[in-house]
């Protein structure tokens, strides 16, 4: 399992370990992942999603799951967030009618 946020895209980033002699090893840093569970109030179930804790925090910003994701240029979402989004319109095309 990659380790990349389902919303944001942010994933691993890679840099230097700087010594006071200034050696420099690799190291990685990596993105604070947390497995949630998001209710979609459109699709009227819950999301189980591999979010950034920034990613929780925007969600939580513009509303919940839903109003983010609609809200969002489907250019700037990941190919799994584009997916969900995709079939929160549909489902919401389809209360509406």
């Amino acid at each position: 399992m990659a380790r990349r946020c389902d919303i944001t895209g942010k994933g691993v980033l890679v840099g230097n370990n700087v010594s006071h002699a200034n050696n420099k090893t690799k190291r990685r840093y990596l993105p604070n992942l947390q497995v949630v569970t998001l209710l979609s109030d459109v699709l009227g179930q819950p999301v189980r999603l591999r979010v950034s804790a920034n990613g929780l925090r925007s969600i939580e910003h513009n509303g919940g799951l839903d109003e983010y994701l609609l809200s969002t240029r489907t250019a700037k979402l990941p190919e799994d967030a584009q997916r969900l989004k995709r079939r929160i319109a549909k489902a919401k095309a389809a209360a509406a009618a």
